[in-house]
């Protein structure tokens, strides 16, 4: 079907779219029922594919991880909205021709909404971003899809809306703080100082109502028993680092240049939906939830980063080497980024993949370990991370079973 053909339809579509316990709350609208099975269209989902492309452009782009974060959130957000959106301006499930209809609806309705908000992320990718819309649009047997044209239509109209949420979430808004000098201050590496990540405690939440919602308690004071124990931990590392501990911390450091850790999670979903053969409104709603949850854990860690503005393991002691592939990331120790977001993402990966809980908590707390072995963190920045990940998850998880939240059509 050509661009312009499709057009005639999108724009009926556009018309039809614009008319704390330990045990985490189930996510909303999940079946792990055969819900592709018996259905004569063989092409697959089209999420993961989107999934691939912004990892790949990503990294590419040099973007920082925490720069990422929020791109990744944007795009998951954006196609399980569209999908929703454009199952309720079609009418609902046609099991007319065995459920094609319906997937081509939502195929199309993740196209649209991915390449919008992927040209807004990455310009000079648009015609490329086009190209993937119209080899997905055409894919599969027969000539004309008319409803992947309508899918295409509304997810557009809502990848408009979260671009111009983005517009206005505060992210480009230079850091106007102070940041505090003296004994057990983190220091910048930078001159004049700046802190990367600086706007974050600023920038709008998905869930969160405010950054400051699971903000840890202080880490030990700079200079007391507890300080000099978990330091000293850090420095035993440091002298005598093996290789398999060099290996785990090059494997997790995920810099800009890389699709970042993020995307790793992200990855870790993707697995989990070819697995269980999830449909597509399923699989964007994993997507969804996983990426805005990791987004709203690392805006709650800067607010607690540019709280307590606490010193790095190898300013504190000079003698601690930090492993190159790693490097010494330039904004505060407590709480670690990683462990926020990774213990995030385990608790929302958990809640959709059950029998992966042991599998996911061992990669939480490796990634955790892994900040250490690189000669970056305490071990309490990383229990303080992975605290507000898991607060941060059970949040998010149970506004969204509520069915009345930032996921949900309003």
């Amino acid at each position: 079907m050509s661009r312009i053909s499709r057009l005639s339809v999108i724009v009926a579509g556009l018309i039809a779219v614009t008319a704390c316990n330990d045990r985490a709350p189930a996510p909303t609208g999940l079946s792990l029922s055969a819900s592709r099975s018996g259905v004569p269209f063989s092409v697959g989902l089209a999420s993961p594919a989107w999934q691939t492309t912004e990892a790949n452009l990503v990294a590419q782009a040099g973007f920082t991880p925490v720069v990422a974060v929020r791109a990744y959130s944007l795009m998951g957000v954006a196609q399980y909205l569209a999908v929703q959106q454009a199952e309720a301006a079609n009418g609902g499930t046609d099991v007319a021709d065995g459920g094609r209809s319906r997937q081509e609806l939502d195929r199309g309705a993740v196209a649209g909404a991915s390449a919008a908000v992927l040209t807004y992320l990455f310009p000079s990718q648009a015609q490329a971003l086009e190209d993937m819309v119209d080899a997905q649009a055409n894919a599969g047997p027969g000539g004309l899809h008319p409803a992947f044209a309508r899918g295409e239509g509304a997810g557009r109209a809502v990848g408009a809306q979260i671009v111009a949420r983005a517009q206005t979430d505060g992210s480009t808004r230079p850091f106007t703080g102070t940041i505090p000098t003296g004994p057990g201050f983190w220091i910048s590496n930078t001159t004049p100082p700046t802190v990367a990540g600086g706007p974050l405690p600023g920038v709008t939440p998905w869930f969160l109502t405010s950054a400051s919602q699971f903000r840890p308690g202080p880490p030990p004071a700079f200079g007391s028993t507890a300080f000099l124990a978990a330091l000293a931990e850090i420095r035993s590392i440091s002298d005598t680092r093996t290789a398999d501990q060099i290996g785990i911390a090059t494997f997790w450091a995920q810099n800009a240049g890389t699709p970042t850790t993020a995307a790793y999670w992200i990855q870790i979903a993707s697995e989990g939906i070819s697995q269980h053969g999830l449909s597509e409104r399923e699989a964007t709603h994993v997507y969804a939830l996983l990426t805005a949850t990791m987004f709203d854990a690392q805006v709650g860690c800067w607010d607690a980063k540019e709280t307590y503005w606490f010193i790095r393991p190898w300013q504190a002691d000079p003698l601690i080497t930090v492993v190159a592939t790693v490097g010494k990331p330039n904004h505060p120790s407590y709480p670690s980024g990683h462990s926020c977001l990774s213990a995030s993402a385990a608790s929302v990966l958990s809640s959709f993949f059950p029998a992966q809980r042991d599998e996911l908590t061992a990669m939480v707390t490796e990634a955790g370990l892994s900040r250490m072995y690189g000669g970056i963190h305490y071990r309490f920045d990383i229990e303080a991370g992975q605290t507000l990940g898991r607060n941060v998850a059970r949040f998010t998880m149970a506004a969204d079973a509520s069915g009345n939240s930032v996921l949900t059509p309003h």
